[in-house]
């Protein structure tokens, strides 16, 4: 019976979580984890199998024999923008983890603007008792573009808890619950919309989608008039000046973002300052690393079993 072959592990994950997630993972196989000075010089060739998120340029050059390259996350333009990918299977992780760790994300970031939460810890600086008026989430009408699986659970999710809740993709998706929109119903889809969440995958398509032009047709008969700007998906996806510019003149009342341009995010850019945006580091779904090396056996054993794998990549389409 042939070795089984190695598995080259490239994430830019927290170390800590990585390594303690190798033990016991991929029995009977080699783990080459390149972030291991060990393996600095390593010959990567006659490796069928890379596990990556945002790795170093020369990995495809470095191990020119693989046969699945997997990601660390659902997103993969990391991927396919790397110099010398190969004509192989790309495959997303797709986990029920990565998918609720989503949606809390989205729902908090929903909440604390229905909730004014930043005006409120302005007020508790001041030591000032002072109720403002109080919308219900029923009154706010939550648009989701990008409705894939984050999409779907977080549009479920926030129903649940009584949001109203309007979904848009390119091509029109039919999700029980929940009125949906395709390309040619992107103005009315956004005429309706007081928080607009984004979820979309980066592709040619969506680069600098959300960007003034955008924003300046997004309802303003909500509760709190201005719109609200929420992003999890990706940085490409933002004309991060434009952003700015909305938030400056009150296009936009406020904005939740997770993902930018350029990460990490300057320590000299605006955004950390604003007192109607939240900043996070990219976390709204990290991934369980565990869960992740499950998944990635899990397709291993499917495709050296001569099954098909789950969750290919359509590197045209880019998601």
């Amino acid at each position: 019976m042939p070795a089984k072959s190695p598995v080259i592990v490239d994430l830019k994950f927290i170390p800590e979580e990585v390594e303690a997630a190798l033990a016991g993972a991929f029995p009977g196989r080699e783990v080459i984890d390149l972030a291991d000075p060990a393996h600095q010089e390593r010959d990567l060739s006659g490796i069928d199998y890379a596990v990556v998120w945002k790795s170093a340029p020369d990995l495809f050059s470095r191990a020119p024999d693989l046969k699945v390259v997997f990601s660390g996350g659902a997103g993969v333009d990391h991927v396919l923008t790397l110099p010398g990918l190969p004509d192989v299977p790309l495959v997303r992780f797709v986990d029920r983890t990565l998918t609720t760790r989503m949606s809390e994300w989205v729902m908090m970031q929903c909440l604390l603007h229905l909730r004014q939460h930043r005006a409120y810890e302005a007020l508790a600086k001041k030591h000032e008792w002072r109720d403002l008026s109080q919308p219900e989430a029923a009154d706010v009408t939550v648009g989701i573009m990008g409705m894939g699986v984050l999409g779907q659970d977080a549009a479920r999710k926030l129903a649940a808890m009584g949001f109203k809740v309007i979904g848009w993709s390119r091509s029109k998706r039919v999700i029980e619950g929940v009125e949906t929109y395709d390309a040619a119903g992107l103005d009315a889809f956004l005429g309706r919309t007081d928080f607009l969440v984004g979820l979309l995958p980066l592709t040619p398509d969506t680069r600098g989608i959300f960007n003034a032009a955008l924003f300046a047709k997004l309802s303003r008969n909500g509760p709190f008039g201005a719109p609200v700007f929420i992003n999890a998906g990706r940085g490409g996806s933002q004309v991060e000046a434009d952003i700015l510019e909305c938030l400056d003149s009150g296009v936009l009342g406020g904005a939740s973002l997770d993902v930018f341009g350029r990460e990490p995010l300057s320590p000299e850019s605006r955004f950390w300052d604003m007192p109607n945006v939240y900043v996070t580091p990219h976390v709204a779904a990290s991934s369980d690393v565990r869960a992740l090396f499950v998944h990635v056996e899990h397709q291993i054993a499917r495709f050296e079993s001569g099954l098909p794998l789950e969750h290919v990549v359509d590197k045209v389409a880019g998601y």
